[in-house]
């Protein structure tokens, strides 16, 4: 495994990068303590994910539909899907996500962390990082 990325109080930890699998997938354990949540709904452009619920119940918004995912159950987010997640229950939520092809890596992630640490998030400096990555924020000034 690799190290782990705090972003936030949310974690990731990669089990394998685009690096590792010539640009096939990013494989990785996303943690989102209670109250947590991505700061910007998006679109990932150029690949899909996969989502499979690993503890607690995790809340995520597909296209404007409430999707609860409990440990065992899976959603798939077809590229060009506006989505959003959140833990809004009491206890820690852990998800495993597959993105396929492998576009962002650690370094997406490691670049966001750097963001976070303002309070609130700078969520400018945020969605430039997103966009080099392909990931279209979507936020309403």
């Amino acid at each position: 495994m690799h190290e782990t990325i705090r972003i936030g109080g949310m974690s990731v930890t990669f089990h394998a990068t685009r690096h590792e699998t010539a640009d096939a997938l990013d494989l990785f354990e996303l943690t989102i303590p209670p109250g947590a949540s991505v700061v910007i709904p998006h679109i990932h452009r150029n690949y899909d994910e996969w989502i499979m619920g690993m503890d607690g119940i995790t809340t995520w918004v597909l296209q404007g539909e409430i999707v609860l995912l409990h440990r065992g159950q899976s959603v798939f987010i077809p590229r060009g899907t506006v989505h959003f997640f959140a833990n809004l229950h009491e206890e820690m939520g852990r998800v495993l996500c597959l993105q396929t092809p492998g576009v962002m890596g650690p370094e997406y992630y490691r670049e966001i962390s750097q963001y976070y640490l303002d309070e609130p998030p700078n969520v400018a400096a945020i969605e430039e990082v997103m966009n080099r990555y392909g990931v279209d924020p979507l936020v309403h000034r």
